[in-house]
């Protein structure tokens, strides 16, 4: 019992970094949440953000008031880190598309980005019903209910999420960083090795089990975990760190290296 106090600091000091604004963990694009609310296909992406946000910003102001341009343009300045304006592209898509879903949707995930949390929450309900509920966005839904604190409420949507689309990994990730964040470490684990077993779950699902396994006090497990079935460096990088993580650091990604903070929430993926 003499470790919970360091515990509780080590918590806190995760779920500051656990932040929308550092993009919710990742490149992660809008098609995560549109895909299934019938947007229609892209041609094949530009190959770096900095050129999709040229050529989707061309089509947009080709045509402002159509809703795919809208849509591409806005994941384009999300991936190139231009929130503001990706909120500001997809607001006027909203007005010149009334009722669109899959902007409404876009909209609502360019909105927490920007840690508008309240409005994303109330956007992102008008994108799907209850009679025809997405588990994508229930999701997403999900994570901006933990980042408001309300972690109950957020489990909640986890769980119809996952009625929905049984053993998906990126929401079964999420609801065992909601459990992490409200302290509940053992059913963290629980849902993050649900989610780890998952031949779909992406390298955060990896990093975050090591993560809630290390704040348990099982340093030699969790640095196994980080480093399994990897390339040396890649290994030393993520035990590097997980070592950082665990005490307390907020570490960002290097730029090139493709690494993925460990306590961000996760998004369902393309």
């Amino acid at each position: 019992m003499r470790q919970q106090p360091h515990l509780v600091r080590l918590l806190s000091s995760v779920a500051l970094v656990a932040v929308i604004a550092a993009g919710l963990g990742g490149c992660q694009t809008m098609s995560d949440v549109t895909g299934s609310l019938g947007m229609r296909s892209q041609p094949q992406a530009p190959a770096t953000p900095e050129r999709a946000a040229e050529v989707y910003g061309d089509r947009y102001r080709a045509n402002p008031k159509d809703a795919n341009a809208a849509v591409a343009y806005g994941q384009a300045l999300r991936a190139n880190g231009q929130r503001e304006q990706a909120v500001a592209v997809l607001e006027q898509a909203t007005l010149a598309n009334p009722g669109n879903k899959v902007v409404l949707a876009a909209y609502g995930r360019a909105l927490a980005d920007n840690g508008n949390f309240k409005l994303a929450f109330d956007v992102l309900a008008k994108s799907h019903t209850p009679a025809n509920p997405d588990w994508r966005i229930l999701s997403v839904q999900g994570t901006v209910l933990d980042q408001m604190g309300r972690h109950d409420d957020a489990q909640r949507y986890y769980d119809s999420a996952l009625k929905i689309m049984p053993g998906e990994p990126s929401v079964l990730s999420n609801r065992g960083m909601s459990y992490m964040l409200s302290k509940d470490l053992p059913h963290a684990e629980e849902a993050l090795r649900q989610a780890y077993a998952s031949q779909r779950a992406d390298p955060r699902v990896r990093q975050n089990l090591a993560l809630v396994v290390g704040l348990q006090g099982r340093f030699a497990e969790a640095e196994s975990i980080a480093k399994a079935d990897l390339p040396p460096d890649e290994a030393a990088a993520n035990v590097a760190y997980l070592k950082e993580m665990l005490k307390g650091g907020n570490v960002k990604p290097q730029p090139g290296r493709g690494n993925i903070p460990m306590a961000s929430l996760n998004q369902p993926p393309q």
